[in-house]
């Protein structure tokens, strides 16, 4: 075995002991303090006091399983985003991807609030992706009539604003009593979550990881230019489609369930690759995955226990840690490509 797959093999046993640490650190750590034995207790043997299992299964299991699933499928949309772009601040959140999924869900959970049932998780998808998809058209429309991507990473970030204001403006003035929850949304949380909503997370989430991991071949072509990956035999039309439906498809997910979640997209896939020093697809898209479940569940944890029983939105900590990490990214890009 090689240096270079001994280090793969080293790195994601790291990612993976991580993910599995601050998963248990998160069903631990809240503003409730429950002991470890009793965590332990009713995790293995179901038995214990019938207010920490109420906080424990319904709560903290639910919320620590989204932040993993919502935050790997958030890192690797911002992946297939700066794959497509060829630009390594592409990202859900800068591109207004993300903005573009909360107006659509907002303006659907508005009219469907007062219908019973109306409000399922199809339903959010759905909203989430024609919000994305929008977002996405427009940013294509642009992308063809400037030539420097920084022009086009402006244009996203004044789609994702006006989005935004619109959101904003609706949920401020909508008469709904349960607009409160929609504001709780609209800021980024994972608060909330239930298990059903959890097993629909993972079966949208598994199948955008699974089609992200069949199309590696041509990712990996498609990376070394438009016509090596032509000579190569690959349908750029038909890959391109893909990473776009896959990106938008992960990131409505995310916003349908947790709203908005900043930064995570374009910082993530980054400090993988300088982990692993290497840009092969095969092993970027599960270190991104897993990546951006820790990155979201430390955050998470954060969130919710810094200044309990207040708690702060998710975007604002990742934000704190993910925009350095952009900063850092613009400082090192040479002369004249930004």
């Amino acid at each position: 075995m090689s240096r270079t797959h001994i280090r793969y093999l080293t790195a994601f046993l790291l990612l993976i002991t991580g993910t599995l640490l601050v998963f248990c650190g998160n069903l631990f750590v809240g503003s409730t303090d429950i002991d470890f034995s009793d965590v332990m207790h009713l995790l293995f043997l179901g038995e214990g006091d019938r207010t920490a299992a109420d906080i424990l299964w319904k709560i903290r299991i639910p919320r620590a399983l989204a932040a993993m699933l919502l935050g790997g499928a958030l890192a690797l949309s911002g992946y297939l985003l700066q794959t497509f772009f060829h630009n390594p601040i592409a990202g859900p959140f800068v591109l207004g991807v993300s903005s573009g999924a909360k107006l659509t869900v907002a303006i659907a959970m508005i009219f469907a609030f007062g219908q019973p049932g109306a409000v399922g998780s199809a339903y959010m998808i759905l909203a989430a992706l024609i919000g994305s998809m929008l977002s996405l058209g427009l940013v294509l429309l642009v992308s063809r009539k400037v030539k420097r991507m920084s022009m086009l990473v402006v244009c996203g970030v004044m789609i994702g604003y006006i989005c935004s204001a619109v959101t904003d403006f609706m949920v401020t003035f909508a008469d709904d009593s349960d607009i409160v929850n929609l504001h709780d949304w609209s800021l980024g949380t994972f608060s909330g979550t239930s298990m059903e909503n959890v097993t629909v997370i993972a079966a949208v989430t598994g199948f955008g990881l699974l089609g992200t991991i069949l199309i590696a071949k041509p990712i990996g072509a498609y990376m070394l230019g438009e016509n090596y990956a032509q000579n190569m035999g690959v349908n750029i039309r038909l890959l391109r489609t893909a990473l776009i439906v896959l990106s938008g498809l992960l990131s409505a997910c995310v916003t349908a369930f947790a709203g908005p979640v900043s930064f995570v997209g374009i910082a993530v896939p980054h400090i993988v690759r300088t982990i692993f020093r290497t840009s092969k697809p095969l092993i970027m898209i599960p270190a991104c995955f897993l990546g951006g479940s820790i990155f979201c569940m430390v955050c998470d944890m954060i969130a919710r226990t810094v200044f309990a029983p207040t708690e702060l939105s998710i975007s604002t900590v990742t934000a704190i840690f993910g925009a350095p990490v952009v900063i850092l990214i613009l400082i090192r890009r040479k002369k004249g490509e930004f």
